[in-house]
C-alpha cells in the first residue's frame, strides 16, 4: 500500500521518517536542515537540541538500543556531521540503528567554496552501513525508507543521508511505500544442530549473552535455552539482566573459573573480541552464535557458528532432543565461587574508608537504583567497577559505550533514556575524565526539563592510564586532573544541583537527594585515585 505525499523536502522525509515509527529528533541548530525543524515544528513532532553534535547522535543510539527502533539524529553540514561521527562509530560497532539526516552545502555551486561545503560520504561510509547524498526532494521518501530498512536489517547499524541545499528546501512530491518488513535470517539447521550437540555432550558448558541478544528481542529464548540444556549463563553489554541475578542459571561474578575451566564456550550475540580474550578459551571448543553470517569470526576457527535470527537459533537449541551430560556438579561448582565472590565484593562495597573505595560508591548504588533504573555507564577506571558490583535485574536497563570505547556518550544517552522512559530513575556513572566531554549538556537537560541522576568518581587522574604508564614507564605524563575539581559547582551553574560526597557515610543520604530532586543532579564524590581497577592489558 502506497500513500502520495508532497511537501518540501523536510516535510518529505518527516513522513517517511514516521511511517518507520520514529519519534522524535535530536539535533543541533543548523540552517541547512531548517526544512526537517519546520516539518517538525508544523506536525508537532519533538525535537531536542544539545550543545554537542556527537551528544544528538548518542541520545538518538539511547533511543535505538533501548527501543529497539530506529533513532534519529540531524546534523548540520560540515563540522555538524564531523563532530558526530564518533557517535556514528559507536552506533557502527554497537550495532544500532541509528539514522543521522546530514545539511549538504548546495549542489549546484559545488567546487566554488560555500559555507561549509565537504563530501561527508567519504568520512562517513566506513562507519556506517549504507551512506547517500539524496539530490532530488522527490527521491527523499525513498531513500529515507531504504535507509531505515537497511538500519534494521541484522546486522543493524547506523545509516546517513545528506541533502544538498536546493534538494532540502524544494518541493517535492513522491508516493510513500508502507515500511518494508524484515524478514528473519534462517539458519543453517545442521550448524544449529552441530552447535546444539556439542553444547548438549560438554561437560562443564558456558553461555556468555551480549548485546545482540537484546537487540534481537532474544531474552526469553535465551533462557528457554539456558534452562533446557542446564547451562550456566553470564551476559555483558545488553545483554546484561537477560537472566535476574537471582536466576539459578545466572552468573557474574565466577567468570575466570568459568571461562579457565570450561570445556565449550557458547558467545552468543557478541563478538569475540579483547573483552573476551579474542575467543581464546584454552582448550575450549568455541561455539558462536551470530546474527548475520558477517559477524562470524575471522581470526578464530569455532567449532561451530550458527548464524541468524538468535531466536530461532537460541529456540532449536531448548528443542534440542540428542543425549545430554548432567551439569549438576558444573553448576554446583561455579555457584560455590560465585557466593564466595559475592561474600568478598559485600565486604568492599561496605567499606568505611577515607577517601572513599569506589566500590563503596557501587554498594550504596545498589540500595538507591530501582530494579527498573536504566544505568549508564560513560568512563574509564570508574565505570569498570560497575561491571563487576552492579547486577542489572531486567533487560534493557544497562548501557555503556559497547567495543568502540568511546567515552563522551553518558549525557548524550541520558537523554535519549529520559525520552524514552519518562518515568523510571535515570543515572550516569561518570568518571572526571569522561566528564569534560558532555557534562555542558546539563544545559540540554536542564532546558528541556530531563532530570537525571549523574554519579562522578572523582579521583583526579585518567585512572586507566595513569597506573599503567607508571608501571612500565616509572613515571607517568598528561595523566592528572585537578584533584577534587568541583563538578557539581558546574552542574548548578548549568541549572541544575549537586553535592560534594568525601565521607563513605555521607553517600546514602547524598543519593537519596539526588534522585528525588526533579532536575539534573550530580553526586561528585571523592574516590581514592590509588584504587585503580585492576586489569591485564588486551588492547593488542
Amino acid at each position: 500500500m502506497t500513500e502520495r505525499v508532497e511537501g518540501h523536502g523536510g516535510a518529505l522525509a518527516l513522513a517517511a521518517l514516521r511511517a518507520h515509527g520514529v519519534r522524535e529528533m535530536f539535533t543541533l541548530s543548523g540552517g541547512h536542515v531548517f526544512p526537517l525543524y519546520d516539518a517538525a515544528h508544523s506536525t508537532d513532532f519533538p525535537i531536542y537540541d544539545v550543545r554537542h553534535e556527537q551528544s544528538a547522535v548518542f541520545a538518538a543510539e539511547a533511543v535505538a538500543k533501548l527501543q529497539r527502533r530506529p533513532g534519529l539524529a540531524v546534523l548540520t553540514a560540515g563540522p555538524g556531521v564531523t563532530n558526530g561521527i564518533s557517535g556514528m562509530t559507536s552506533a557502527f560497532f554497537n550495532a544500532s540503528p541509528v539514522l543521522v539526516l546530514g545539511g549538504r552545502a548546495p549542489q549546484f555551486r559545488w567546487g566554488a567554496g560555500s559555507l561549509q561545503e565537504m563530501d561527508h560520504l567519504p568520512l562517513v561510509a566506513p562507519v556506517t552501513k549504507h551512506a547517500e547524498t539524496v539530490f532530488s526532494a522527490d527521491d527523499i521518501p525513498r531513500a529515507v525508507s531504504a535507509a531505515l530498512t537497511t538500519a534494521l536489517t541484522p546486522h543493524r547499524g547506523p545509516v546517513f543521508l545528506d541533502f544538498p541545499l536546493e534538494a532540502i528546501f524544494s518541493v517535492g512530491d513522491a508516493e510513500l511505500a508502507a515500511p518494508a518488513a524484515i524478514a528473519p535470517v534462517e539458519p543453517d539447521p545442521d550448524e544449529v544442530t552441530k552447535a546444539a550437540r556439542l553444547i548438549a555432550a560438554a561437560t562443564r558448558p558456558v553461555i556468555i549473552a551480549g548485546s545482540d541478544v537484546y537487540a534481537g528481542n532474544a531474552v526469553a529464548a535465551l533462557r528457554e535455552a539456558a534452562e533446557a540444556l542446564q547451562v550456566p549463563v553470564f551476559t555483558n553489554g545488553m545483554g546484561r539482566g537477560a537472566l535476574p541475578p537471582e536466576h539459578p542459571l545466572a552468573f557474574a561474578k565466577a567468570r575466570r573459573t568459568a571461562l579457565n575451566d570450561a570445556d565449550v564456550v557458547v558467545v552468543v550475540g557478541t563478538p569475540l573480541d579483547f573483552r573476551l580474550s579474542f575467543g581464546d578459551f584454552g582448550d575450549a571448543a568455541v561455539v558462536h552464535v551470530v546474527d548475520a553470517p558477517t559477524q562470524r569470526a575471522g581470526h578464530v576457527q569455532p567449532a561451530a557458528s550458527p548464524a541468524g535470527d538468535l531466536r530461532l537459533i537460541l529456540s532449536a537449541f531448548a528443542d534440542h532432543t540428542g543425549d545430554r551430560a548432567d551439569h549438576a556438579d558444573w553448576i554446583a561448582r561455579l555457584r560455590t565461587a560465585e557466593d564466595a565472590a559475592k561474600a568478598r565484593d559485600a565486604g568492599e562495597m561496605a567499606a568505611e574508608t577515607d577517601p572513599i573505595r569506589p566500590a563503596r560508591v557501587y554498594g550504596e548504588l545498589r540500595r538507591a537504583l530501582a530494579p527498573d533504573a536504566i544505568t549508564i555507564g560513560d568512563g574509564g577506571d570508574f565505570v569498570s567497577y560497575a561491571g563487576r558490583y552492579l547486577e542489572p535485574s531486567q533487560p534493557g536497563t544497562w548501557l555503556d559505550p559497547g567495543p568502540y570505547g568511546c567515552l563522551g556518550t553518558g549525557l548524550g544517552y541520558a537523554m535519549g533514556a529520559r525520552v524514552s522512559h519518562p518515568d523510571r530513575q535515570i543515572c550516569v556513572l561518570m568518571g572526571d575524565g569522561a566528564a569534560g566531554f558532555s557534562l555542558m549538556d546539563v544545559e540540554s537537560l536542564v532546558r528541556q526539563r530531563l532530570p537525571v541522576v549523574i554519579v562522578v568518581g572523582n579521583n583526579g587522574i585518567w585512572g586507566l592510564e595513569k597506573h599503567p604508564m607508571r608501571a612500565m614507564y616509572g613515571y607517568d605524563v598528561a595523566a592528572d586532573l585537578q584533584p577534587e575539581l568541583r563538578y557539581d559547582k558546574v552542574v548548578e551553574a548549568l541549572g541544575g544541583a549537586g553535592e560534594t560526597v568525601a565521607k563513605a557515610g555521607d553517600l546514602g543520604p547524598a543519593l537519596g537527594r539526588a534522585f528525588d530532586a526533579g532536575v539534573p543532579y550530580l553526586v561528585n564524590v571523592l574516590t581514592d585515585p590509588a584504587d585503580a581497577y585492576p586489569r591485564s592489558s588486551n588492547l593488542a
